[in-house]
């Protein structure tokens, strides 16, 4: 896979990313093994770049990975993972967590974004993993602790990051308006980015993009196919949409985007994976994946060249913005090479 570098860091990601919820149980049990084969998988396919966070099945994820990565050499691979939700003991334990993992609830999450949570989730986050050091870390959904997040947790990731203790720093949100903030005001380096610049929903193209050109900064793309509703040739109502069923409209523009798609031979997965990386300051998509059957077909999705005349026809029928930027041959400021999806 191409490389791309985070913008005045040393850390280079592969263009595609393994997102480690599913292993954690996200929604349903993932097996060890199976868990164990979807991360040999990807290693096999050249993907070096894997996120976790401590609330990805009350840190079971990053259990798993550690043990999937515990063989392979540590200069090889990219990992990040996440502040701001400390995991604590749970003193009124219900059997199952609560917030979407099917995992024992003997510990519960505790917002916290002070230098002292900050230092006492990485020293446990590296624990879990059994690393001895993260390349990058993000604070994770900080939506309601920005004071405390700009003031506490991202000025002691800094001087971790300036100490080389980690390489890379940021924030991590569903929203974009936050995420431009941290670009223009804070020492982050780059931000990951969810479900605000997928073919659905570019609203990241009025605040988050602009700022990581104007700063020169990075953004890895997560959530690109919004929660389901892209992630199949065909959508259906009852898929969701950021984590909620989809309204009828969304859906039925949706299947406008697929038969477009599929009047270029494209499968709509295909054409979602690829979309982010038509803005330049977007050096990588991370997918969530459960097996080794979806690290094979997300691979392959995103190795299809996608045509120019689908993009086109998408502006043309005012299914994607106007000003999303056309998809350039040239290399750009980030990679190592020319990007073979685009045709």
């Amino acid at each position: 896979m191409r490389n791309r570098k985070i913008t005045n860091t040393d850390v280079k990601l592969t263009d595609l990313g393994f997102g480690t919820a599913p292993i954690g149980n996200l929604y349903q049990v993932t097996r060890a093994d199976e868990a164990a084969a979807a991360i040999a998988t990807a290693w096999d396919a050249g993907m070096r770049y894997f996120d976790t966070a401590p609330h990805y099945g009350l840190g079971l994820a990053e259990r798993r990975l550690g043990d999937a990565l515990r063989d392979h050499p540590r200069e090889h691979y990219v990992v990040s993972s996440k502040v701001g939700r400390l995991l604590v003991p749970n003193e009124r334990p219900r059997g199952v967590d609560s917030e979407g993992f099917v995992v024992r609830d003997d510990l519960r999450r505790r917002w916290d974004f002070s230098r002292d949570g900050v230092l006492r989730s990485l020293e446990d986050t590296l624990v879990r993993t059994g690393l001895d050091r993260l390349d990058i870390v993000y604070v994770h959904d900080p939506d309601d602790h920005w004071k405390q997040a700009v003031e506490e947790a991202l000025p002691t990731l800094a001087e971790l990051r300036d100490q080389g203790v980690i390489g890379a720093i940021g924030a991590g949100m569903n929203q974009s308006a936050m995420l431009a903030r941290f670009l223009r005001e804070t020492a982050a380096d780059v931000v990951m980015l969810a479900g605000r610049y997928t073919l659905l929903d570019q609203s990241a193209l009025d605040d988050v993009l602009p700022a990581a050109q104007e700063h020169g900064k990075s953004v890895v793309a997560v959530g690109v196919f919004n929660s389901g509703l892209l992630a199949r040739d065909r959508p259906a109502l009852g898929m969701k949409y950021d984590y909620e069923d989809a309204p009828a409209a969304l859906v039925a523009r949706a299947r406008a985007i697929a038969e477009i798609c599929e009047g270029h031979a494209t499968p709509l997965p295909a054409a979602a994976i690829a979309f982010p990386f038509s803005h330049p300051r977007i050096i990588n998509v991370t997918l969530g994946t459960r097996s080794p059957e979806q690290v094979r077909r997300n691979i392959e999705l995103h190795r299809r060249p996608i045509p120019q005349g689908l993009w086109d026809d998408l502006r043309a029928h005012g299914l994607i913005r106007p000003d999303v930027p056309a998809p350039s041959s040239a290399e750009d400021a980030h990679g190592e090479g020319r990007n073979p999806r685009w045709r």
